[in-house]
């Protein structure tokens, strides 16, 4: 069955024309999706052990300097925590970071509904296209007009070709949404490791280098320090 590109996709009614837009759409979210989750976790955890050691010797700036410098989404999570560090009470940080990493975690994401989309539909708009196919080429025989099987088998075989196109549209499409799902699910795990380890050091870190909130000591304490401090003067000088 030798046909042209053209031929095969007016088989159908047209419906081989949305298996072809589907298959181009899966592959478009399938390349853009690994472009965003190209060394995601590779990222996260340089960053994480670089972050870590800043903190562990108490350089919060220095650790903030690097988020700003990252190129990896986790260092939008960690900025958080910087930003409410000194500002806000701890269990704020907290849900405040967690906040961030949930709203990281639904980029990840993006579009993956389309995958599972195409891969449910996919085989219908196939089947559809066959059965529109077989009607057409039934309705061309005349009532009383003999029929032969090769009369038949080439148009029955040529509309089967949009199901088939349909299934492995489909094939593709879930195989795709299934990987990148299972990606998104590892980098929600790291990403969770690596924030709960963020905020414990960052929550303990000295506290002579955490942003100050301008606490004074009571004007009582230090005047009584000065009292304390001249009787003890005035009682050497009367020795």
């Amino acid at each position: 069955m030798d046909q042209s590109i053209w031929e095969l996709l007016s088989h159908g009614g047209g419906a081989m024309w949305v298996v072809l837009a589907f298959s181009v759409i899966a592959l478009a979210v399938g390349i853009e999706r690994a472009i965003a989750q190209w060394k995601f976790v590779t990222r996260a955890r340089a960053l994480g052990e670089q972050l870590t050691k800043c903190l562990q010797r108490g350089a919060l700036e220095e650790g903030r300097s690097a988020c700003e410098r990252s190129p990896s989404p986790i260092a939008d999570v960690f900025l958080v925590g910087y930003a409410r560090l000194g500002q806000s009470k701890p269990e704020h940080v907290v849900t405040g970071v967690h906040r961030e990493r949930m709203r990281v975690n639904q980029d990840l994401r993006t579009r993956l509904w389309m995958l599972g989309t195409i891969g449910a539909t996919a085989p219908f708009v196939g089947l559809f296209g066959t059965v529109v196919g077989i009607m057409g080429a039934m309705g061309g025989f005349k009532g009383d007009e003999s029929v032969k099987f090769t009369q038949v088998a080439d148009p029955i075989s040529q509309a089967l070709i949009v199901t088939a196109a349909g299934i492995l549209v489909a094939v593709e499409a879930v195989i795709l949404f299934n990987f990148f799902s299972q990606r998104a699910n590892r980098i929600a795990t790291e990403m969770k490791l690596l924030t709960d380890e963020f905020l414990e050091l960052l929550l303990e870190a000295p506290r002579d280098v955490q942003p100050s909130r301008g606490a004074k000591k009571p004007e009582g304490e230090k005047s009584e320090k000065a009292v304390t401090k001249g009787d003890g003067d005035g009682s050497r000088e009367a020795a």
